[in-house]
């Protein structure tokens, strides 16, 4: 079975964090459309689609119309299984009773919400469009429509933020009762507006040790509450792990659909032009304009390495050639010796103490 992940770039204006590819070129949503449903038809598989993944960007930019001719045309030239896993993210100023009952004629039963922070100063720091009342009501408008898998992302680390501050937000979080949560430490990627903030000296990147603290808190207090810790960022209460992101960490091929898409079929990896006129212009002209490369039996080892180890089942190493596997237990030893790893019935884990580090050991492991 395969995943099949849908890029819309749409925003009505950009987060300062943000690294991924969008526009705010609105007027393009239907030629977009339109080139996004020819390549489904172009690139359509006879694996059967286990998981559809619609993110972006903010895909509730489209209209329920649009989003309807893309599902369509995924179910009219694929076999998606019955009990397919089909998450869109939304923005939760974008989740109003009308909305919702458009999207409940469509095959969706997921809802990826990017909450971020429950404090409005940080919110319009981020140059988010939603308030933190507007998160609970998301919520509350969800649940009043029936909807009963929905996933919040959740971010710390921010400037000046204290650890009680981070405590209140993960509270906050919980009270929404929600199935999923993701979470992440404030990143500065460089051609954000964010990095150049830091890079003007404007803004300062949060003490390791408080953002060690605000992690293991994090995982204390969702422990507590329920919450399955399946990954080093993602937590779900039992039976709503995000299948379309476990295919990922489990190596599973996925195919990316639309401007800076990336897809996997284990032997080589693909990304469409990160530019949505040339991608527009392409796929009118029958072409997909991508780049890709051809993994090697190293790249696939490390592959694996950096994403079965964020994961709580682990490295399965009975997996690995013979090879691969003296090379990974030999370099791990002392991360085994020192406790930030453990081996137990040939699966190879982070322990706790291993998590905050574990860039470092995956590192070690892999073959450069």
């Amino acid at each position: 079975m395969a995943g099949l992940y849908i890029h819309i770039p749409f925003c009505s204006s950009r987060c300062i964090y943000c690294g991924f590819y969008s526009t705010t070129g609105l007027d393009l949503r239907e030629a977009y459309t339109q080139a996004v449903c020819k390549e489904i038809e172009m690139r359509k598989t006879s694996t059967p689609i286990s998981t559809i993944y619609i993110g972006g960007g903010t895909p509730s930019q489209l209209s329920i119309d649009q989003l309807k001719k893309i599902l369509d045309t995924i179910y009219i030239y694929n076999k998606v299984e019955p009990d397919a896993e089909v998450t869109i993210e939304m923005n939760p100023d974008d989740v109003k009773a009308e909305t919702i009952t458009g999207l409940q004629q469509l095959p969706i039963n997921r809802i990826s919400m990017g909450a971020q922070t429950f404090n409005n100063e940080r919110l319009k720091f981020l140059c988010r469009r939603h308030t933190a009342s507007q998160v609970r009501q998301a919520v509350e408008t969800l649940r009043q429509a029936g909807e009963r898998n929905i996933s919040i992302d959740l971010m710390y680390g921010f400037p000046h933020q204290t650890i009680n501050e981070w405590e209140n937000d993960i509270e906050q979080a919980l009270e929404l009762g929600v199935e999923h949560i993701s979470t992440y430490c404030l990143m500065y990627e460089e051609g954000t507006p964010l990095y150049r903030l830091l890079e003007q000296g404007k803004v300062s990147e949060i003490d390791e040790e408080l953002e060690r603290q605000m992690y293991y808190m994090l995982l204390e207090k969702l422990e507590v509450a329920g919450y399955e810790h399946y990954e080093i960022s993602n937590f779900a209460r039992p039976g709503y792990r995000s299948r379309h992101n476990s295919s990922y960490w489990q190596g599973v091929p996925y195919i990316g659909i639309g401007a800076a898409a990336h897809s996997y079929d284990i032997q080589t990896r693909s990304w469409n032009v990160a530019d949505i006129h040339k991608y527009i212009e392409g796929i009118e002209q029958g072409k997909r304009v991508f780049e890709m490369e051809t993994l090697d039996e190293d790249t696939q080892y490390n592959d694996t390495i950096t994403v079965a180890l964020r994961t709580s089942d682990g490295l399965d190493i009975s997996t690995l050639s013979d090879g691969q596997r003296e090379f990974c237990l030999t370099n791990a030893q002392r991360h085994l010796d020192a406790g930030l790893l453990k081996l137990i019935d040939k699966k190879l884990s982070l322990t706790k103490e291993g998590l905050f580090v574990s860039d470092m050991i995956m590192s070690d492991l892999m073959i450069v």
